[in-house]
């Protein structure tokens, strides 16, 4: 694979909905994963945990947050339930508020409670580790798609035993992309804002 510079595959990168039937080695899934960890956080709070599903796994996942029946034979993108590699990014709560109030953090005050956090900062970070992974996938020429959980959640975590307190950020699918897996959704036909309208110099 030709090597890309940082703002091709920035560029390139789509969120992929149809996937190969082709499993995804190793040597390939692993600086993905890794890349969650290069990103920024808050107080260097170590809150971050990836559980990763593979084979009979992903399967079981499918039938418990889209079980057979009309909702999957309705589902619009069924090239995604042959995602090889589904990723699911775990964060801590709890962590950031231990971490705050050690002596170095204590005189932020948000050493007390998760409600002291006006800005969150397991979700910015968490946030930032799927950014990474989505590019480091992106980069090695794999499809990658972030999708939500909603109301399996709870459900989800149960099944794959995540501990109370903690908090799925929702789902990345992995694999090798179909010839049309980055179609465009919906969503994405709205198109991305122009920069020039929303970066703001100096003040808004």
């Amino acid at each position: 694979m030709t090597a890309r510079s940082f703002e091709q595959v920035l560029a390139s990168r789509r969120m992929c909905r149809d996937f190969l039937d082709r499993p995804v080695p190793s040597d390939l899934l692993e600086p993905v994963l890794h890349a969650a960890f290069r990103g920024p956080a808050a107080g260097n709070t170590a809150a971050l945990d990836l559980v990763v599903l593979r084979d009979e796994r992903v399967a079981r996942y499918w039938d418990l947050t889209l079980p057979d029946g009309p909702a999957r034979e309705r589902f619009p993108w069924p090239g995604l339930l042959r995602a090889p590699v589904l990723v699911v990014p775990v964060v801590d709560p709890a962590a950031y508020v231990a971490r705050y109030s050690e002596p170095d953090k204590a005189r932020t005050g948000l050493g007390s409670d998760t409600g002291a956090w006006p800005v969150p900062y397991w979700w910015v970070d968490g946030g930032a580790a799927v950014m990474a992974m989505l590019l480091a996938a992106e980069a090695a020429g794999l499809g990658a798609l972030l999708f939500g959980q909603f109301g399996h959640e709870p459900a989800v975590a149960a099944e794959l035993g995540i501990p109370d307190g903690r908090r799925t950020l929702g789902t990345v699918a992995l694999g090798w992309p179909a010839p049309e897996g980055r179609a465009p959704s919906s969503s994405a036909r709205r198109g991305r804002p122009d920069p020039a309208e929303r970066v703001h110099l100096d003040r808004w």
